[in-house]
């Protein structure tokens, strides 16, 4: 997450949309006093004692806006990155079997294994987008949301919002795989679309 207070934004930094490529953009434009919370590649806490013990950039909206109060978070533009569900769950299995050849092997069969029998519920890169970028009542509290597929349009949306100039992306920590479509079959589709239904719905994603 970063919180800037020059340009009066929070960026919500949701795992596995490509949120290292909008820090390095965003980066080259923060001030003195702008803040930022990562922990990969870069290492930045937040100065606020409830995120002490989280070692993370990856803040929900519900987490933040009690500590910025309802002045700060009100009036800053809040913004986030989504990626369609079916590619996010291949993006995150191959994140999970990157020191095996699991992916390259036995794709589904793992895809199947993961979302069957490990079902970790509790892991941050597993979670839906949603949960990431909705109020206690379950209602999107973003002001913009751009998406991972189009993620240039949408950067350079955001920094015409904000008055910003923008930036060419760069692609940092992107996983190796093939096409998702490629790694599904009928059955996994009814899995993957159960467990992100509410991001499918929320997002306007189907499995295309």
């Amino acid at each position: 997450m970063i919180i800037s207070h020059q340009h009066r934004y929070i960026f919500f930094a949701v795992p596995k949309t490509g949120t290292h490529s909008i820090r390095h953009a965003l980066r080259a434009g923060m001030g003195e006093q702008d803040l930022e919370q990562v922990g990969l590649f870069v290492k930045k806490r937040f100065p606020f004692p409830e995120f002490a013990n989280i070692q993370h950039g990856h803040i929900s909206a519900r987490e933040i806006r009690p500590v910025l109060g309802e002045e700060v978070y009100g009036s800053y533009l809040k913004f986030a990155f989504v990626r369609n569900p079916f590619d996010r769950f291949v993006s995150y299995c191959a994140f999970m079997a990157r020191d095996t050849n699991y992916m390259d092997v036995a794709p589904v069969q793992f895809m199947k294994h993961v979302i069957r029998v490990l079902k970790p519920v509790n892991e941050m890169l597993y979670r839906p987008q949603h949960s990431f970028l909705t109020d206690a009542d379950g209602r999107l509290a973003m002001d913009f949301v751009g998406r991972n597929e189009t993620m240039q349009a949408s950067y350079d949306e955001v920094c015409r919002r904000l008055g910003m100039p923008s930036a060419v992306l760069e692609k940092v920590n992107s996983s190796k795989h093939r096409p998702w479509q490629e790694y599904y079959d009928k059955e996994l589709v009814g899995w993957v679309g159960e467990l992100y239904q509410k991001d499918l719905e929320m997002f306007d994603y189907r499995f295309e």
